[in-house]
């Protein structure tokens, strides 16, 4: 029996900031799954600030987005009908098929996530892309020392967030910028970061920084780029290292950014600028999992959702990204 699944479409290529006209909600019947698939409800998906430049034309890491095809992302829900061995209805997974309802996935693209470990949403944060990326560009790239400061950008997204307590995990001076007052009291008060800077309200943010780091910045987890980027290397000690998850500051620019004043002294104080994406970091999932599974439970890990209700919604959700209406991970809970 067939159903009829909703999707989002990318129907035109955003100019700067994306707004509805670039996307279209369609209804698309799908068949009954072949041999090695299944059908799955989705239940939450993601949006993450990545998937703009898969919006754009070009070659990159990922393969744009097509014109008049489905979005694609992360997403968890509960298997409707199996064609695959090892998996059976009521099934609860994790795939790649998100911004839509109903997906027909291949086994292959499917992984079984426990709820006994965490609530279902959490396999799109902590326990999912986010986490890993915080995870390996800590502690793979970055390799922070007990006794270090570790500054973070975007410390209150669904990537810094989980970055400031692994930071701390290993015995560091954690310093975090986010953009409100409520996303600073939550990384002060709740995730115990040691300080942190309004970007927004800070005024000169290489002297709030450099007054935030008494002793420097040994190592640099960068999601904005830009200014932020520019002051840490301003304020970075002699070898420390920079892991580049992202630089969300610059996504919706149409022309290339200006040269960081500072960068020269990535040269005369020896600073390591790595850039890094998860695909190229899959070895570390097992030790990943068992590591995030091991903190949550002993309440090591914190996180929060911010939840915009309805596939509908989900470039809503998306563009509220760019604005800064998320605290911890923006997801979209599909009804």
């Amino acid at each position: 029996m067939s159903v009829i699944a909703r999707e989002v479409h990318l129907v035109s290529r955003p100019v700067g900031l994306p707004g509805p006209e670039n996307f279209a909600l369609v209804e698309r019947r799908l068949d009954e799954p072949r041999a090695g698939q299944v059908l799955v409800r989705n239940r939450w998906m993601s949006v993450d600030p990545y998937m703009r430049g898969r919006m754009r034309e070009g070659k990159s890491y990922i393969p744009p987005f097509r014109l008049g095809e489905p979005l694609e992302g992360a997403a968890v829900g509960v298997v409707e009908a199996s064609a695959a061995p090892g998996f059976a209805p009521g099934d609860t997974v994790a795939h790649f098929a998100g911004w839509r309802d109903r997906a027909l996935v291949d086994a292959s693209g499917a992984t079984r996530v426990d709820q006994g470990v965490a609530p279902l949403p959490a396999y799109l944060g902590a326990l999912g892309g986010p986490g890993l990326a915080a995870y390996v560009g800590l502690l793979r790239v970055a390799r922070p020392r007990r006794g270090e400061t570790v500054f973070v950008s975007a410390a209150a997204g669904a990537v810094g967030s989980i970055a400031c307590q692994i930071a701390a995990l290993h015995g560091c001076r954690v310093v975090a910028s986010a953009g409100s007052d409520a996303k600073i009291a939550w990384l002060r008060d709740e995730l115990g970061v040691d300080a942190a800077i309004n970007y927004r309200t800070a005024g000169d943010f290489r002297a709030a920084l450099a007054a935030a780091c008494p002793d420097g910045i040994d190592v640099y987890f960068d999601n904005v780029g830009g200014v932020q980027l520019d002051a840490a290397l301003a304020v970075a000690n002699d070898f420390a290292r920079f892991a580049l998850c992202g630089m969300i500051e610059q996504y919706n620019e149409e022309t290339p950014a200006p040269v960081l004043p500072h960068l020269y002294l990535a040269v005369t104080r020896r600073i390591a600028l790595q850039g890094f994406i998860t695909p190229d970091h899959q070895e570390d999932l097992p030790a990943f999992t068992a590591d995030m599974a091991r903190w949550i439970r002993e309440g090591r890990i914190r996180w929060r959702e911010t939840v915009v209700a309805g596939l509908e919604r989900a470039p809503e959700a998306f563009v509220g990204l760019f604005r800064g209406e998320n605290i911890g991970k923006m997801l979209v809970e599909l009804r």
